[in-house]
Parts: structure tokens; C-alpha cells; sequence
């Protein structure tokens, strides 16, 4: 049968449900106790297994599907209490799920489905099935003629049973990528399998479509297995279909077979079942280049549609304005334009609700490397985690996956002491790791707090000495000194580690912070622990900002970043030798940046900037010269890098109501710029850009 079907999308949802389920198993694995059996938690664990089992057999993925066999053989076992919850079962099984990950990785990027860690792994499953006499038999070990048996925990003790089975897919089942053929060849594996197609009345040849099925089956199983194992065959398409199974009687003869190959019985030849299944991994390579996709609430949809609707209403009215003016209606008309401003807004802050997805998708990879970590390093670590339902943007969701493995790697290693040492310290042997998030003003803020030793202030300020970034005898407060911890290649760490421990990764974590438009803070007590608080704006598409003029240009600054502007007092600005100038302001010297000369921009009638704009990045506070405010307006960020290319000292564009283009100040590259003046201003005065 031949259909026209988009296969590339249909594998891209396949992966994604699959992503989900991977992480199901992990997070059920994780949370179950060991020595007793959580039935509700491994039925989950089973359920997600099984979906991947069944998805990857429909798709032809045979790879996949018979490695997750063995894996959810170990799981049947285990919820029908033949198995305990072992350590070691338990351990092999999230390896398993690591590598069914990676196969699927492979698969998308249209490589064979291997893993390398795949042929140990079904070793050890093996030995660990043989050890209870319970090892399953892997799909497709037989003929489908002989009939399959199946694993002693998929099957009732008592005698053999003849089931019969109605199973009418409804027409459009094709559509969704599923194929009746592996559903019989699963059934095969139960017993042995008889197969009838049903046609029913066909309509003309004209009118056939190649999508739709007309053929509905009865089948006769003859086997040991019981109701509930019979129905999670069908379970892929249970929605898809009507079924209906009911046992005809223990040890009574299965009708004759026309043929026992369900292939053949379902009308199509092994040759075309398994033509189509090389092309799958060809099409995933496709799906991997297209963008990827959110998972969207309804009520999310209905409110951007109800808004669209108004928005739509209002035009109209509008539009009847500009057809027929008439002076007399220009209250109804202001109203009218009132109007169109609140839906527009309304339908922007709706859009962006799409893009908002819990903070949870982030955090679920914690526990697993929490566990692995203490492991490795030989401590016993406790993970909370609160706030997993704080929304973010999905692209600041994205870039900040990296930076929180850092911060919870170092906490790990350096933050929390090994358990001999806290009980040598009145602590508890296991320490604490807590993972919060939560929403403040336009802010989303995450904390990793530990309770471990704390940050040891004086290595610190000793190494930074040694280093040449802190002067002898300088004196600083205790927050810019452990600040310092983020200055590339800056480690206090006696002996290097495979976890951490080179001074590479601090760094990267804050400069990746500072990217996204956010603020990363260090509080620490000696002996107590240490919490770094890390603020993000909750999108990186829009942004409150304030508009400033620099001679003719317009520039916008982020609200967030602006402590305070102030009248400028032209004698209290002064020159350091090699630094720049300075602005006094409350008996403390902040650095000077003069907008006019770092873009180059003309000043007309050499008009001087008697306005400073201060601004504050990682509680460093320094001033930006303009020469006017004006409005503070949301802008829509538009990417300067994407449409010309980067640009040192801007972090993007955004169009006014008039048609200008302003430019975004960055303002973190700024303050950069201030602590290494030769970096950036060499390039900006190279490549002058203005408005």
C-alpha cells in the first residue's frame, strides 16, 4: 500500500515522545526505593518503556525496539514482584536508558542506531535475566511461522488459552505512522497467531484513497499470555481503533492458519514491509534539520485565537473609519485606536506565554548527576529542588542548561565535604544541595545553595594576588572578592579532578549569564555553605528599556541594568592616567563611558552629554554619558549579529514607532570593556556604526 505521508514530521514527533519518555524512566528510576517495589512508579517506568518499544517496532527502528525488550523484561519482573529492586538493576537500567538516548541521537542524525556501550550492556542484561531462570526471548528470534514464546513473567502458568481477537483500525490509522503489520508480528511472539483480514465493501478504484484502510482482522491467539499483556500490544493504537478480546477455551485447537506469517496474512509481502524500513533513518536525518517545536497547552491557543478575534473586530472598525472620515466620529476613532493598542499588547503578551515552558525540563537532569557525582566522589549528597514549575523562555531555558551543570559540578566537588569531614564538623554525614527558582518583578531567579564548607576567602584573595588581579593590601569587600572565583582560569583546587578543579567553566558560566542579559551573584559562610543567585529576564525577545539620545542617534538601555541618572557636574569629572575618566558622585568614583566616542557618533555644534546614566552589572556601577533621555518603551529585540554581524558594545536592534533603527547598548560588554579598555574600543573605533 503506498501513502503520501510527511514521515519526516512523524519521526519528529516520535522523538520527542520518546525524549519524554526517556526522561519518565529516569526520573521513576531514580525515585524508587531500594528492596521494596513501588508498583505505581515501575508501571510508569514499564508504560514509558513500552511506548518506546512499540513506537520504535512501527517505525522499523528494530534496533531500538530489541534492546528495550531486555529492558522492559527486567521491569515486568520487577512490578510482578519475581525481582527485587536491586542496586544493580536499577544502575543497568539507567545505563539502558543513556543508551537508548544515544541510538536515538543516531537515528536523527541518520547514523546506524548503535551505541557503543550497547553490546555490554546486552551482556549484562543477559546475565542478569539468566541469574532468576527468567531471560526473555528477543523479538524476531524466530520465525513468526514457529510462533514466539514469550518470557515466563509476560504469562499465566496455567494452560494455553485460545484468544479471539476483533481488531478494526479506524481509516485514517495509516495517517499516523502506525502499521498494523508490527502489531501482528508482537502477537506473534506470544504464540502462535492466526490471521483473517476482513474487506469490506471497497468503492470504485477511482475513488480509492492510499491513505485510508478498508480491511479490518480477526485473529486467533493461541497462547499462555494473559489478557493485560495481549491488550499492550495494541496499546500504541488504542485510540485508533475498536478492539475486542475475549478467551474461547484453555487447550482448545486454534483454527487452521491460511498462513501464520502475520505479514502475509495482512495482505502485504515481507519484501514490502521491510522495503520501508531503511528509509526511516533518512527521514530523521531530515527531521534534525528542521527547527524545533514547543509543546503548547490548548488554553495557551484559545487565548491567542479569542485575541486574534479581537484584534480582527477592531480592524474592521478601523478600516470603516478610514473609508468613510469624518471629523465628527474622532472620539470613536481615538477610542478605536485605544482599543487596537490594549489587543495588541494583550496578543504580545499571549504570544509569549507560548514560548514560557517550565523550569522542571531543566532541572530533571539533577538528580541523575547528583546520584552519579556522589558516587564518583564518594560523598552522600541530599537534592532539593523547589520553584520546577517557575515558567522561562524557551531560549533562555535553553542556554542556561550548561551553566547550572557547572555551578552544581563545583558545588559537589568543592562546595560539600566528604562525610567523615562534616562529622568531624557537627554536620550531618549527608550534605544538602538545593535547587530553587522563582519569579521576581520581570526576573526569573535561580539559586544552587550547598551546605558545605563555604569559600575560603583568604585562598582566594591570596591566589588573586598571586595572580596580578588584586593589588597587596587592596581592600575589598567580601563579595568582590569572591567575584573573583568567575575570572578565567582563577582555581584555588589543590589537585585537578575530573570534575572540576582547571579554572575552566566559572568563567564560561558567567559570561554565558551576562549573554542572556542576567546577573549571577556569590554569597558565602565560612563553614556553613555558599549560594550563588543567578537572575534572568523571563524572555530575551522583548525588553523594557529606556531610550536615550547620544547627538542624533537613539540608543536603548535595559531598565534593568539603570540604577539611577543624574544632572552631570562637568568639574566633578576627572582622568586617570591609562584608565580613562572618572565621575565623582557621593564622595566614590564610578568609571565613565562616553556613548558619543565608543560608536562614534558626531556630536552636533559639539553639543557636550550633560545627562549620566548609571548603571550596575554584578554590583559594579559605572556611568554612561548622553546627551538626552527620552521615553521608556518594551522593544522588540532584533539581532544585529543575524542581519550584519556582530557588533562589540551592542547586543541588538529594534525598529521605533517612527521607523528608526536604535541600537541596544551591552551593557555587561561595556563594563568589560572598562576593566580591558584596548579590547573593545579598538574594535568599535574600526568599525564605527550608528543609527
Amino acid at each position: 500500500m503506498s501513502m503520501d505521508l510527511d514521515l519526516t514530521e512523524i519521526y519528529e514527533v516520535f522523538f520527542e515522545e520518546s525524549a519524554e519518555g526517556l526522561e519518565a524512566m529516569e526520573t521513576g528510576l531514580l525515585g524508587l526505593d531500594l528492596g521494596s517495589a513501588d508498583l505505581d512508579t515501575i508501571n510508569d517506568i514499564f508504560r514509558a518503556a513500552h511506548s518506546i518499544k512499540g513506537g520504535a517496532g512501527t517505525f522499523g527502528f528494530t534496533g531500538i525496539s530489541t534492546f528495550t525488550h531486555g529492558v522492559e523484561t527486567i521491569l515486568d519482573q520487577m512490578r510482578d514482584q519475581t525481582r527485587a529492586v536491586s542496586e544493580e538493576a536499577v544502575q543497568l537500567l539507567l545505563e539502558s536508558v543513556d543508551c537508548i538516548g544515544e541510538m536515538m541521537q543516531s537515528l536523527k542524525a541518520g547514523e546506524p542506531d548503535a551505541s557503543d556501550r550497547r553490546g555490554p550492556l546486552d551482556k549484562r542484561i543477559e546475565e542478569l535475566l539468566s541469574e532468576s531462570g527468567a531471560a526473555a526471548a528477543q523479538p524476531d528470534s524466530k520465525p513468526n511461522n514457529e510462533g514466539v514464546q514469550a518470557t515466563e513473567t509476560e504469562v499465566d502458568d496455567t494452560a494455553k488459552s485460545v484468544w479471539n481477537i476483533g481488531f478494526a483500525p479506524h481509516p485514517d490509522l495509516l495517517q499516523s505512522g502506525n502499521d498494523p503489520i508490527f502489531i501482528f508480528k508482537e502477537l506473534a511472539e506470544l504464540g502462535k497467531l492466526t490471521v483473517t483480514p476482513n474487506v469490506t465493501q471497497l468503492p470504485a478504484f477511482t475513488d480509492l484513497d492510499p491513505e485510508e484502510l478498508y480491511v479490518s482482522w480477526t485473529l486467533t491467539l493461541e497462547s499462555n499470555a494473559t489478557q493485560k499483556v495481549i491488550e499492550e500490544r495494541f496499546e500504541w493504537v488504542v485510540d485508533q481503533c475498536e478492539l475486542d478480546i475475549s478467551v474461547a477455551a484453555p487447550d482448545s485447537d486454534a483454527p487452521e492458519a491460511t498462513s501464520t506469517d502475520a505479514t502475509q496474512e495482512a495482505g502485504t509481502s515481507p519484501t514490502a514491509a521491510t522495503k520501508k524500513q531503511p528509509a526511516a533513518p533518512t527521514a530523521a536525518k531530515q527531521s534534525s534539520a528542521e527547527t524545533s517545536s514547543i509543546r503548547v497547552g490548548i488554553s495557551k491557543v484559545d487565548s491567542l485565537l479569542n485575541l486574534v478575534g479581537e484584534l480582527v473586530i477592531t480592524q474592521s472598525m478601523l478600516r470603516r473609519f478610514g473609508e468613510n472620515y469624518n471629523p465628527d466620529v474622532i472620539d470613536e476613532l481615538r477610542d478605536g485606536l485605544n482599543q487596537l493598542e490594549r489587543h495588541t499588547r494583550e496578543l504580545q503578551e499571549s504570544a509569549m506565554q507560548i514560548r514560557m515552558l517550565p523550569i522542571k525540563s531543566s532541572f530533571s537532569r539533577f538528580p541523575r548527576l547528583v546520584r552519579d557525582l556522589s558516587n564518583t566522589l564518594g560523598k552522600k549528597i541530599n537534592l532539593v529542588m523547589a520553584g520546577e514549575n517557575t515558567e522561562v523562555d524557551k531560549t533562555v531555558l535553553e542556554k542556561l542548561s550548561d551553566p547550572l551543570v557547572h555551578l552544581v559540578r563545583n558545588s559537589l566537588d568543592h562546595g560539600i565535604e566528604m562525610p567523615d569531614t562534616r562529622a568531624a564538623n557537627g554536620k550531618p554525614e549527608t550534605g544538602t544541595l538545593t535547587l530553587k527558582a522563582s519569579h521576581e518583578g520581570g526576573n526569573v531567579v535561580i539559586e544552587v545553595e550547598d551546605d558545605g564548607a563555604g569559600l575560603n576567602r583568604d585562598r582566594i584573595l591570596q591566589k588573586a594576588i598571586e595572580k596580578g588581579l588584586v593589588a597587596a593590601g587592596e581592600n575589598l569587600p567580601d563579595e568582590r572578592i569572591y567575584n573573583l572565583i568567575f575570572h578565567p582560569g582563577f582555581s584555588t583546587a589543590d589537585q585537578v579532578s575530573d570534575v572540576s578543579g582547571r579554572g575552566v567553566g566559572m568563567d564560561v558560566v558567567r559570561r554565558n549569564i551576562l549573554d542572556l542579559g542576567g546577573r549571577i551573584r556569590v554569597q558565602s559562610r565560612p563553614g556553613l555553605g555558599t549560594t550563588l543567585r543567578i537572575s534572568l529576564p523571563l524572555t530575551l525577545a522583548i525588553l523594557d528599556g529606556q531610550l536615550v539620545r547620544v547627538a542624533d542617534e537613539v540608543y536603548v538601555i535595559s531598565l534593568l541594568s539603570i540604577v539611577e541618572t543624574v544632572q552631570l557636574e562637568s568639574s566633578n569629572i576627572k582622568s586617570v592616567s591609562g584608565k580613562g575618566e572618572v565621575y565623582l558622585m557621593r564622595d566614590q568614583y564610578i568609571p565613565v563611558v562616553r556613548a558619543s566616542e565608543q560608536f562614534g557618533v558626531n556630536t552636533k555644534d559639539k553639543e557636550e552629554a550633560d545627562l549620566l546614566v548609571v548603571v550596575e552589572v554584578e554590583n559594579i556601577r559605572f556611568g554612561i554619558l548622553v546627551n538626552e533621555l527620552l521615553e521608556q518603551q518594551q522593544i522588540v529585540i532584533k539581532s544585529i549579529e543575524k542581519n550584519y554581524k556582530k557588533v562589540p558594545g551592542l547586543t541588538g536592534a529594534t525598529i521605533l514607532g517612527d521607523g528608526r533603527v536604535a541600537l541596544i547598548l551591552d551593557v555587561p560588554g561595556l563594563m568589560q570593556n572598562l576593566m580591558n579598555p584596548n579590547e573593545l574600543a579598538e574594535d568599535s573605533r574600526a568599525d564605527p556604526i550608528a543609527a
